[in-house]
């Protein structure tokens, strides 16, 4: 297949094994040539309704079936989906609508009041509510239509979508929004090329085809989710949606009864895993990959992993939204060996360490990572300052700091903006966080900084244990003093009942930062 389109696909795949299994949830089941026949009438109907090439259409629903066809539709006559996080409430809708501007929605009922608020009168020319729970006040729309579980309105069925025109692999595709260091949500754009390029990379080194079928609980509006979803219909395997890992055993024992092959998790995933569930009595004879993105996971929970999943193999893996989903994976028979490290850069994509002015540090040498690649997006949605701050002669500047050890591997060391200056040295935060995450009382733990009339700045822990453990403040600065250098050693931990998270399972730094401000020894620093 070497279409750059995702509608094109699944009509491919559609047209080979029109029976096969592509998208199913607890409630539904759908074919490739069911998908491919809802995803032509949908289209058909929106273009009926006025959406064309290059159009903003955007897509808040629930993680299901429907939303896989209406961003599908939307794709197919060459207009540029934004999908957006539902739990972002009017603050974040507003400014999403402000940056996106889109003129036609498909947004679901239960968010009613919060569109309500957040449009400030302003009207899309058409939107399509998602009908399958109907609590909450409809949206302001000049338009609105009820969509069916198939992202359907009555009487869609039979039009024929227009043919598609001429669209440059450098059109916008999809739209996917991240909250980088400011908080502030970011549209990152993602071309049809940068789909193309990124799918075609995953699918090479999970070695990924038809008869592989994902488990997938990771949502479409965040860039791992997504790729797993684009990465199983490009090759005509399927994806089992599920949106139960509230209850995580119910989601294992899933992965056995649906015949799964794949389970993507980032860190918080498998550490609720790791506390909750003993997989060692579920069965999941058809698993034979695992992977784990989202952020550095602890060298005792990667282990854990390797052993709870036995007979799957582990990719540990490395990326961002501004490159589509992934930049790096460390092959699963280095585990062990590269422990820490991201590994090796993806098929098709350059990865470089670099100095303060752009030329290639040696092995051994910290600087900033930067990508080059088809992968890589052109910037940011209506911000041209923030695209150029990251995006420089082809090359997308990280954010992260890193190192390349003699074999080319790759070891994150913090991220650029929250690299710590402790008495003129600069601290990677990941190197004190890997070191505490060792201790046997320590659940979670998350590092800052905060300001200090002596050093400049100082190291401040954030700490969750584990139920019944116990440790001090001093317990855990002592493990630390045994194992990095005296610079190193956080000055504070505070002790915490939950290190705070996004919706992607990424700790929200810049909230303990703030505390760290405010606060010296709150939570028990011994």
């Amino acid at each position: 297949m070497n279409s750059p389109f995702l509608p094109d696909w699944v009509a491919f795949h559609a047209a080979r094994a029109p029976e096969a299994p592509a998208l199913d949830s607890p409630q539904h089941r759908v074919t490739y040539g069911e998908l491919a026949a809802r995803v032509r009438d949908l289209a058909g109907h929106l273009a009926d309704r006025g959406v064309a090439a290059g159009d903003r259409v955007l897509v808040a629903l629930p993680t299901s079936p429907a939303a896989a066809v209406a961003a599908l539709a939307v794709q197919s006559l060459g207009a540029c989906a934004v999908e957006i996080d539902r739990g972002m409430g009017p603050a974040g809708f507003a400014s999403v609508l402000r940056q996106a501007r889109p003129r036609f929605a498909f947004l679901s009922s239960q968010d009613g009041a919060h569109w309500a608020a957040a449009s400030g009168g302003a009207e899309f020319a058409w939107a399509w509510t998602f009908a399958a729970a109907r609590r909450g006040a409809a949206p302001s729309a000049g338009t609105t239509e009820l969509l069916g579980d198939g992202a359907l309105p009555p009487g869609a069925r039979g039009l024929v979508p227009p043919p598609r025109p001429e669209i440059p692999e450098g059109s916008p595709a999809l739209v996917l929004f991240t909250s980088g260091s400011t908080g502030k949500p970011r549209g990152v754009v993602q071309t049809f090329g940068n789909l193309f390029a990124n799918t075609r990379s995953i699918v090479q080194y999970l070695a990924l085809g038809p008869s592989d079928r994902a488990m997938l609980i990771l949502p479409f509006h965040y860039c791992y989710g997504r790729s797993v979803l684009q990465t199983h219909l490009f090759v005509g395997g399927s994806c089992f949606l599920d949106p139960r890992f509230m209850y995580p055993r119910v989601v294992m024992e899933a992965i056995g009864s649906e015949g799964c092959t794949g389970f993507a998790g980032v860190p918080l995933t498998f550490e609720i895993l790791r506390r909750e569930v003993a997989l060692g009595s579920i069965s999941m004879p058809c698993l034979r990959y695992v992977t784990q993105a989202g952020g550095p996971m602890r060298p005792e929970t990667i282990r854990w992993a390797r052993q709870a999943f036995a007979s799957a193999r582990l990719f540990v893996m490395y990326g961002q939204t501004e490159a589509t989903a992934r930049l790096a994976y460390l092959p699963p028979e280095r585990g062990e060996e590269k422990m820490g490290s991201i590994g090796v850069p993806i098929p098709g994509v350059e990865l470089r360490v670099l100095d303060e002015g752009g030329r290639e540090l040696p092995p051994g040498e910290v600087g900033h990572l930067a990508a080059r690649g088809g992968n890589v997006t052109p910037g940011y949605l209506e911000a041209p300052e923030e695209t150029a701050a990251v995006l420089h002669d082809g090359w997308l500047w990280t954010g992260d700091l890193a190192r390349r050890d003699e074999e080319g591997f790759l070891y994150i060391v913090g991220r650029a903006k929250e690299i710590l200056k402790i008495g003129g040295h600069r601290v990677g935060p990941v190197e004190i966080e890997t070191v505490i995450a060792e201790h046997p009382a320590v659940a979670e733990v998350a590092v800052v900084g905060a300001p200090d009339a002596v050093q400049g700045e100082i190291a401040v822990a954030f700490v969750t244990l584990r139920a019944g453990a116990s440790a001090s403040g001093s317990d855990l600065r002592r493990f630390c003093r045994d194992r990095l250098a005296a610079h190193k050693v956080p000055a504070r931990v505070e002790f915490v009942e939950a290190i705070p998270r996004n919706a992607s399972g990424k700790p929200l730094k810049s909230e303990l930062a703030a505390r760290a401000r405010t606060t010296r020894h709150e939570g028990g620093e011994g």
